[in-house]
């Protein structure tokens, strides 16, 4: 499979010297079918080198070309680039990107601010690409010339993959999670360490309502222009842990029609997701991988599956309230966030969605 066009897709980054932003730099360095030109932050950052604005985490090197790249403020006047890739927080995320969507720009929002919109697809590829169909609904709608398409919260996505297939065979009536979810999931910084090691946090701020909303609304379906979500009803518990990357969800599900574990088992293991996902560029091989061990998953052997794209699941087992529960793993910063929505760019770029815009 190959981008639409002969030629590689000029991209921006806006809020490119956080932790996500950081995680859209490595993915997009070398992309073969996006050229990474701009990147963009705060006021306070816009005039330096990248290499000198932003403070890199991890233990590989910037990419050199990036590295000397000016950072840019967020204005859609500065920012020569036809595609933008959002890492901004929600504060100002919520003007900016329409201010890009109305100049003409596709932006791939991480923010939670217009994921709940109904005429905003909020989308995983294996899932739900058909989501993509309101787009032009959401530029009759709202006066753009470009758009916004957005990718759901770091726990929600995991959670969506997983229930995606048992939903379509079975029905799903109630869902309880909770999650114990990586310090990357709070950026750079983040959590004190006084205040995560050795500890667990039972809170984390507004994570709850998003999750609990979201999955919904990703295994929902297309009606007059409008994502209408599924009906079913969703409970969540979100703590933070003193784990480095990796969201781990404890999930228990009631279906519509009984299904006993090994059933739900079965249809895990089968799972390959949409086929017109499969083949894109950041795709895994497998977007679902099925771990029988009695321990598995776990952040620190696990989060790297498929590149750090795929789901793992494990412990499917019955469960005495419900039907099944399960164990889910993802890499919140590549599956979660930066990874969730270069995949979403590589499935509109093959579907010729940035030739329209």
């Amino acid at each position: 499979m190959s981008a639409a066009g002969s030629s590689k897709k000029r991209v921006a980054i806006l809020g490119a010297t956080g932790a996500v932003g950081q995680a859209f730099v490595r993915l997009l360095a070398n992309h073969p079918w996006f050229d990474l030109v701009a990147v963009a932050a705060s006021e306070r950052s816009a005039g330096k080198r990248y290499a000198d604005a932003t403070k890199w985490v991890g233990d590989d090197a910037i990419p050199r070309a990036v590295a000397e790249l000016p950072v840019l403020p967020c204005d859609p006047a500065v920012v020569d680039a036809d595609i933008v890739f959002s890492a901004l927080d929600s504060a100002a995320a919520g003007s900016v990107e329409p201010a890009f969507a109305a100049a003409g720009r596709m932006v791939l929002s991480n923010a939670k601010n217009y994921r709940m919109e109904p005429d905003v697809p909020l989308v995983i590829p294996e899932v739900n690409p058909h989501h993509l169909d309101v787009l032009d609904a959401q530029r009759d709608r709202r006066g753009w010339s470009g758009g916004i398409v957005t990718n759901g919260n770091c726990a929600s996505i995991p959670a969506a993959m997983a229930l995606a297939p048992l939903h379509e065979r079975f029905g799903v009536r109630r869902v309880f999670m909770a999650t114990m979810q990586a310090v990357s999931g709070a950026g750079y910084p983040g959590v004190p360490s006084l205040d995560i090691l050795g500890n667990v946090i039972p809170f984390i701020n507004d994570e709850e309502p998003k999750i609990e909303t979201e999955i919904g609304k990703m295994l929902g379906h297309v009606s007059a222009g409008a994502i209408r979500p599924a009906p079913f009803a969703v409970t969540a518990h979100a703590n933070r842990v003193p784990v480095e990357h990796g969201h781990t969800v404890c999930m228990s599900v009631e279906f519509e029609r009984s299904a006993g574990a090994a059933e739900v088992a079965a249809v895990l293991r089968e799972w390959t997701g949409a086929a017109e996902a499969r083949g894109l560029p950041t795709a895994p091989e497998r977007p679902l991988v099925l771990r029988d061990e009695a321990d598995r998953p776990q952040p620190r052997r696990d989060r790297m599956e498929g590149n750090g794209m795929s789901l793992v699941v494990g412990r499917v087992r019955p469960d005495p309230v419900f039907h099944v529960k399960m164990v889910l793993l993802a890499h919140n910063i590549i599956r979660g966030a930066a990874g969730a929505s270069v995949l979403n760019a590589e499935l509109m770029a093959a579907r010729g969605l940035f030739d329209r815009s």
